[in-house]
């Protein structure tokens, strides 16, 4: 999904060849001849560990504070 956000892309399709081969084959086309499909994909890859690293993030906040805010009933009935 992340390549097809990128203008440069026209097409992104791979195929599964068989499910006990472990490969995937992954066909980019570009709109440009002068633009890669390296190129794209490897900025879509940047892009996704930007996102994940953001999603971490967010979560371990979460997490945290609600740690923070539920930390003074644990033990309370004991």
């Amino acid at each position: 999904m992340q390549l097809l956000r990128d203008p440069n892309v026209r097409f992104v399709g791979y195929i599964h060849p068989h499910p006990l081969i472990h490969r995937i084959d992954l066909k980019i086309q570009t709109t440009s001849s002068t633009v890669p499909p390296v190129d794209s994909l490897s900025a879509a890859i940047e892009d996704l560990t930007g996102e994940t690293d953001h999603l971490i993030t967010q979560t371990t906040d979460a997490i945290n504070k609600w740690k923070k805010e539920n930390q003074s009933g644990i033990g309370q009935f004991q």
